[in-house]
C-alpha cells in the first residue's frame, strides 16, 4: 500500500504530479500485542507476519520520539508512540521516531496512531512510513528541500472523502468487513493522517486503491495561518488521473502477485480449487463461487468442444464473508447444474470473456432468477455488483468464477474486470496443471489396475493372499507387480517384480514384463532360464527397462520350491513346525535389463503349512534407515500367528507401513504351502500298446470310485481314452505316463516323449481322426499342453461338486 504524497515544488510549479510512499499498517490489541501486520510493515520493519502477530508491539514499533526542526535537523525530542501504545492518549497522535536496523543503518520513521473503541479487542491502528521516501518526494525541482512533518486534519469535509472512506477497508490487513468498517468509521471521525510540506501546506494521506469518482478533484489541503486551520481543496494537478491509475495498477499487481503465491501449492485438484476460490475473498470480492465442467472435475481428460446449455457444471467451492449458512441452500457446494441460456453465467462460459454487471437492479435480479427453476436467487444478487470470469486453458473454458460485492462497496468496473480476468487466467493455468496431473494419475491407475492380476486365493496345494499399496509420493504409480501362474502337475509359479521408476512409463513397462513372464511360465521354463530370457527381452525393448524379479515354482506333490532371483530382496520362509521365519539365502543375480549376468536356480525343501512371503522393497525400505532393519521387521511380523492368510498380510502391512516414511509402492504376496497328500495322487506307467487304452479307462474308473467321485467317472474315462490313444499314436518309447490328482478339482495328465505340442485341429463331419482334443475341449473345465524335458504333457481338469474325505492312504502305481 502506498501513500499519495504530492511533492511541494517552487511556487510557480506547485501543480506537479504526486509521488508515492510505502505505508506500513499494524493493529495493536488491548493487551498491547500485535494482532494484524501488513506486508508494508514487514518491508519497513523487517519482521514477517507470522513472527509479528502476538508479539508485544513495543518490541516491534519504534517508540522513542524525535522532533523535526525547520531546517530538517533533529533536536532529540518529540512525541512518542509509547503513549499511544499504553493507552494514555484517547485521541489521534503522530510523530517521528528513529530506528537502527542491522544492515540498513539508521531509519527515521513517521508514524500515526488512531485509538479504537468498540466491542472488539483492537485498541490502536498504527500507520508508519520511511521518512526518507517522504523527504525525496518533498524535494522541489529547484533542488530545495521542503520540511516534512506529520500532523492530522481534524475535519473530513473535503471533496472525495466519501470515496476514500469506502476504499480504506481494503488496505486494512486481513480483517473481516465488519471489523474494517468499524475501524474506518472511527478513523473518519478522528480525521485522516496528513503530511505537512513547508510551514503552510498540508495534505491528507489517502489510500490509493482505485481512482476517485470525481476525476480532476484532488485531495484537500489544510492551510494554516497562525493558530487557525481550515481544509480547502487543492488546485488540480495537470495529470492526477494518470497518477492515480498508476497507483491502482500497482496495487492490483501486488494483489495478483500475492494471489499467485497462495494458489498452486500442490497438484491436488480439490485443494487447488479451494485455494483459487479463497484467494479473492475478502480483498477483491465478498463472494466467490467456482464451477468446473464435469470432465475436468472427474479427471477424464480435456473437455471436448465449447460448452452449451446441456453442459453440466459442478459447484466445487464457495467462499464468502456473509453470515454462515446464508448461501448453503440456494447455491450448495457439490451441486451439478446446467446454466440457462439467457443469463450472464451462460454468456461468460460460451464467449470465454468476463461479464461485468456493475449493479444488479431489482428488474435484472427478477429476470436472472426467473431463468432458474425452483431457485430464488433474488435475495443473494439484488443490489449487488456482479463479475463472472472464465477459467480457461488453451482457449478452452474449464470453468468460471462468480464474484459479487455487497452494497456499499465500490461496484466492479473495467479495471476490476481486467484484474478478475488476470486472476482467472492464473487460476486456469494452475487448475489445468492439476487437471492434467489428475488425468495422468487416473490413466496410470487404470493401466496398473488392469495389469495387476486377480489372483485366485486357492491353487492346487497352496493358498494365496496379496496386497498392493500405491506410493505416497507425487507420481506414485510405479512398476511393482505380483502374479501366480497355474502350471501342469498341480504346480504353481509365484512371481513378484519391481520396475525401476514411477509414473505411466513404469506401469507400461511392468505390463510388458508381466506378460512376458506369464507366457514363459506356461512354457514350463526352469526359473533361471525364464529370468535369462526376460533379461534378453528387456535389453531388446530399450535401455530404460530395468527391473528386479523373483520367480519361484512350487511343487506341492514333491514338496519343494525352485527359486531364481534377479536383484530382488530375498523371500521369507516361515516354518510351520516351530513358527521360525528366515530370509532364504539365494544366489542374487543382477536386475533384469543389465545383461551379461548368469542366473541360478535354488531348490528349497518345504513341508505342509510352511508360508512363503514375497514383497517389493517399498515395504522394507524407509529413507534414512538401513534396509536390514526393514527385513528384520518383515521376518518378525511374518512369524506372528494369524487366523487367516488375509490377517497375516494385514499384520505385516500394519507392522511395516508406519511412521509416514514409506514413499514407494508396495506389492506383497504370501503363499501357504499346503502340499498334496499321497492319498490324493494316483499315477501309472502304460506300455505303448493299443490294449493299454482300455486298461487306462479301468484304472481311472476304479480310482474315482475309491475317491467317491462317481459323477466324474464317465467324462474322465472318455477324455483319458482319447489322450492315451493320441499318446500311443505319436509316442516313440515304450511308456506313457498317466496321473490323477484330487484337489478342489480333478486333474488328469497324460505324458509321452513326443516334443511336438498337441494342437486342436478343425475337423469336418467326414474326418475319422483329430476329434480327440475336440472332445476334451468340450468336456473339460480347463485343458492344455506343455513341454517337458522328455516330451510333452497334455492335461485337463474336471470340476467336482464335492471333495469327499479319503478312504484309504495309498497311491496306485
Amino acid at each position: 500500500m502506498d501513500l499519495g504524497v504530492p511533492p511541494q515544488r517552487a511556487p510557480q510549479q506547485r501543480d506537479a504530479a504526486a509521488g508515492r510512499v510505502p505505508l506500513a499498517v499494524a493493529v495493536v490489541d488491548t493487551e498491547g500485542r500485535v494482532s494484524h501486520w501488513s506486508t508494508g510493515a514487514r518491508r519497513l520493519f523487517g519482521v514477517a507476519r507470522e513472527d509479528a502477530v502476538g508479539c508485544p508491539a513495543g518490541e516491534l514499533l519504534p517508540v522513542s520520539g524525535v522532533l523535526a526542526g525547520g531546517d530538517g535537523a533533529y533536536d532529540g525530542q518529540g512525541p512518542t508512540l509509547d503513549g499511544s501504545l499504553s493507552g494514555d492518549f484517547d485521541y489521534p497522535a503522530a510523530g517521528c521516531a528513529r530506528l537502527d536496523e542491522p544492515g540498513r543503518g539508521r531509519i527515521d520513521v513517521l508514524w500515526w496512531a488512531y485509538p479504537l473503541v468498540g466491542p472488539g479487542p483492537e485498541q490502536l491502528l498504527v500507520l508508519a512510513a520511511d521518512r526518507a521516501h517522504l523527504r525525496d518526494a518533498a524535494d522541489g525541482e529547484d533542488g530545495t528541500a521542503r520540511t516534512v512533518a506529520p500532523g492530522f486534519a481534524r475535519h473530513t469535509d473535503f471533496p472525495g472523502h466519501v470515496e476514500l472512506s469506502a476504499r480504506l477497508p481494503e488496505i486494512l490487513p486481513n480483517m473481516s468487513v465488519q471489523e474494517a468498517t468499524r475501524i474506518v468509521g472511527q478513523v473518519l471521525e478522528l480525521g485522516y493522517p496528513i503530511l505537512e510540506f513547508s510551514h503552510h501546506d498540508r495534505i491528507p494521506v489517502t489510500p490509493d486503491w482505485g481512482v476517485p469518482k470525481r476525476a480532476g478533484v484532488p485531495p484537500a489541503r489544510e492551510e494554516r495561518h497562525g493558530e487557525d486551520a481550515r481544509v480547502v481543496p487543492q488546485r488540480a494537478a495537470p495529470r492526477p488521473e494518470l497518477d492515480l491509475e498508476y497507483a491502482a495498477v500497482r496495487e492490483r499487481l501486488e494483489f495478483l502477485n500475492e494471489v499467485s503465491g497462495r494458489i498452486g501449492t500442490s497438484l491436488d485438484l480439490e485443494r487447488t480449487i479451494r485455494e483459487v476460490t479463497s484467494a479473492a475473498v475478502p480483498r477483491f470480492t465478498d463472494f466467490a463461487g467456482t464451477h468446473l465442467r464435469a470432465a475436468v472435475l472427474a479427471g477424464e481428460g480435456f473437455p471436448d468442444g465449447p460448452p452449451d446449455v446441456t453442459t453440466v457444471w459442478h459447484r466445487v467451492w464457495v467462499e464468502h464473508n456473509d453470515e454462515p449458512g446464508r448461501w448453503d441452500d440456494t447455491v450448495p457446494v457439490g451441486e451439478a447444474i446446467a446454466f440457462p441460456e439467457h443469463t450472464p453465467f451462460f454468456q461468460c462460459m460460451v464467449t470465454g470473456e468476463p461479464v461485468v454487471v456493475p449493479y444488479v437492479s431489482e428488474e435484472l435480479s427478477n429476470r436472472i432468477s426467473g431463468e432458474f427453476e425452483k431457485r430464488d436467487l433474488r435475495p443473494l444478487i439484488t443490489h449487488r455488483s456482479l463479475l463472472i470470469v472464465p477459467l480457461k486453458a488453451r482457449d478452452v473454458v474449464l470453468g468460471f468464477m462468480v464474484l459479487m460485492r455487497r452494497p456499499g462497496r465500490e461496484p466492479f468496473d473495467d479495471m476490476d474486470r481486467t484484474t478478475g480476468a488476470e486472476l482467472a487466467a492464473r487460476a486456469g493455468l494452475v487448475l489445468d496443471n492439476a487437471r492434467m496431473y489428475t488425468y495422468q494419475e487416473n490413466v496410470a491407475d487404470t493401466l496398473q489396475d488392469s495389469m495387476l492380476p486377480n489372483v485366485e486365493p486357492r491353487m492346487a496345494g497352496c493358498d494365496i493372499a496379496t496386497r498392493y499399496l500405491p506410493g505416497t509420493r507425487l507420481g506414485r504409480i510405479g512398476g511393482d507387480w505380483f502374479d501366480s501362474v497355474k502350471l501342469p502337475g498341480s504346480r504353481t509359479a509365484l512371481v513378484v517384480g519391481d520396475v525401476m521408476g514411477h509414473g505411466l512409463n513404469s506401469a507400461a513397462m511392468m505390463g510388458q514384463l508381466r506378460t512376458a513372464v506369464l507366457t514363459m511360465a506356461t512354457m514350463e521354463m526352469p526359473p533361471a532360464q525364464l529370468l535369462r530370457n526376460l533379461d534378453d527381452l528387456a535389453q531388446r525393448l530399450g535401455e530404460q527397462y530395468l527391473a528386479t524379479c523373483l520367480y519361484a515354482v512350487y511343487d506341492p506333490i514333491g514338496g519343494e520350491l525352485q527359486i531364481a532371483n534377479a536383484g530382488h530382496i530375498p523371500p521369507v520362509l516361515v516354518r510351520a513346525e516351530d513358527g521360525r521365519a528366515e530370509l532364504l539365502d539365494l544366489p542374487t543375480g543382477a536386475p533384469i535389463g543389465v545383461g551379461g549376468v548368469a542366473f541360478e536356480t535354488a531348490t528349497v525343501r518345504v513341508r505342509p503349512g510352511d508360508r512363503l512371503v514375497l514383497c517389493t522393497d517399498g515395504l522394507v525400505e524407509v529413507r534414512g534407515q538401513d534396509i536390514g532393519a526393514g527385513l528384520a521387521a518383515l521376518c518378525a511380523s511374518a512369524a506372528h500367528p494369524a487366523a487367516s492368510m488375509d490377517d497375516a498380510c494385514d499384520t505385516i502391512i500394519r507392522a511395516l507401513n508406519t511412521g509416514g516414511g514409506r514413499k514407494d509402492d508396495v506389492a506383497l504376496l504370501m503363499a501357504r504351502l499346503n502340499g498334496i497328500a499321497d492319498e490324493d495322487v494316483a499315477e501309472w506307467q502304460l506300455a505303448l500298446d493299443p490294449r493299454e487304452v482300455s486298461r487306462a479307462r479301468r484304472l481311472v474308473r476304479g480310482q474315482l470310485l475309491d475317491w467317491e467321485l462317481p459323477d466324474a467317472v464317465e467324462a474322465a474315462e472318455l477324455m483319458v481314452s482319447e489322450l492315451v490313444t493320441n499318446a500311443f499314436k505319436h509316442g516313440r518309447t515304450h511308456h506313457i505316463g498317466l496321473r490323477l490328482v484330487r484337489t478342489d478339482a480333478l486333474l488328469c495328465e497324460v505324458s509321452d516323449d513326443e516334443p511336438a505340442p498337441a494342437s486342436l485341429l478343425g475337423v469336418s463331419e467326414s474326418d475319422e481322426f483329430g476329434r480327440g482334443l475336440m472332445v476334451v475341449s468340450s468336456l473339460a473345465k480347463e485343458w492344455g499342453t506343455s513341454g517337458t524335458a522328455r516330451g510333452k504333457t497334455v492335461w485337463f481338469e474336471l470340476a467336482l461338486s464335492r471333495v469327499p474325505r479319503p478312504r484309504a492312504n495309498r497311491r496306485r502305481r
